[in-house]
């Protein structure tokens, strides 16, 4: 049976890497709700292509029991998140990426999101795939220069340009 995937999606996001992640689900049949890490569902792409997503990260917040996976859909995730850290929306997302962390569950993302999970305290040792101007403030996490990672249940690409490579061994441990 396919695992449930919570997608997180920040405002704006990166269309490209979030499209990928969402008609490589719809495609293979692997179950997901997507979820706006902002106060309304209305987000946007970084190149202005209005989205409604089904639903917002507070809502998600005491339900991460529901799924079996995360991905972080980056966009401009850590400029925003710098100026916009204290927002509710942004508490609530380190949180659930914490409970998701800290169940064992399934740790999937792009560019930043290696950066977002250490900031989290989630990764302990793992070895991640992160945007280049990301990898020095990876401390917890390995950062390396890889088109994509897979270190047990973390599974990341350095960017969008890499989730082609990542897709197959996504679908595989989804499916």
């Amino acid at each position: 049976m396919a695992k449930k995937v919570a997608v997180l999606a920040v405002n704006p996001v990166n269309g490209a890497g979030l499209f990928q992640y969402l008609e490589t689900f719809f495609e293979n049949g692997i179950p997901f709700r997507t979820f706006a890490v902002a106060e309304t569902p209305h987000i946007r792409t970084n190149s202005g292509v209005e989205l409604t997503l089904e639903d917002t990260i507070a809502h998600l917040k005491g339900h991460e029991s529901e799924y079996d996976a995360v991905v972080f859909s980056c966009g401009d995730a850590i400029p925003r998140f710098a100026e916009q850290a204290a927002a509710p929306y942004n508490q609530d997302m380190l949180s659930v990426l914490r409970c998701f962390g800290k169940a064992g569950k399934w740790l999937i993302g792009h560019c930043a999101a290696a950066l977002i999970f250490d900031k989290c305290g989630i990764l302990s040792g793992s070895r991640v795939a992160v945007h280049p101007l990301a990898k020095p403030a990876i401390q917890q996490g390995i950062a390396t220069d890889a088109e994509i990672e897979i270190d047990g249940r973390v599974l990341t690409a350095r960017d969008e340009k890499y989730l082609p490579v990542l897709m197959p061994h996504l679908i595989a441990t989804l499916q």
